[in-house]
């Protein structure tokens, strides 16, 4: 189990294992974020949400090209990051729409909302990554 953390392993439950790493990482760059931008900053939640969620996709790209997918089907990084970053805008509508519906329709905190958003966004952004993006 251990091995999984260091030895380069494309299999599914590796990746997905370390992915799940990483996404822990780029949550909580997010989640911070996002209450930084809402209460220390004053912005709206559904705009600290996209800000937040930019940011970590940013460290989730950053980390994930080095440590969980490996080879890239593609040679260049520009064109890379962009399937990468379209991936996670799509993402991004599911995160608006998630945090909307919880939060303004069915009365949940923000935060509360936040969280059932990334359950759902996260093998959103592992699968569809996986397997347009990166080599299996």
């Amino acid at each position: 189990m251990i091995s999984a953390f260091y030895h380069r392993n494309k299999t599914l439950v590796v990746q997905l294992l370390r992915y799940s790493v990483v996404g822990g990482v780029a949550f909580l760059v997010d989640y911070g974020s996002l209450w930084l931008l809402t209460e220390a900053v004053g912005l709206h939640h559904l705009v600290s949400a996209a800000i937040a969620f930019i940011l970590g996709l940013i460290c989730n790209y950053v980390i994930s090209t080095a440590w969980v997918f490996g080879e890239s089907k593609v040679n260049n990084r520009l064109v890379e990051f962009t399937v990468f970053s379209i991936i996670g805008v799509v993402g991004l509508g599911f995160n608006e729409l998630i945090i909307y519906f919880f939060t303004d329709v069915c009365g949940l905190h923000y935060m509360l909302s936040k969280i059932i958003s990334t359950v759902i966004i996260f093998f959103w952004n592992f699968f569809a990554r996986r397997f347009i993006l990166f080599k299996s």
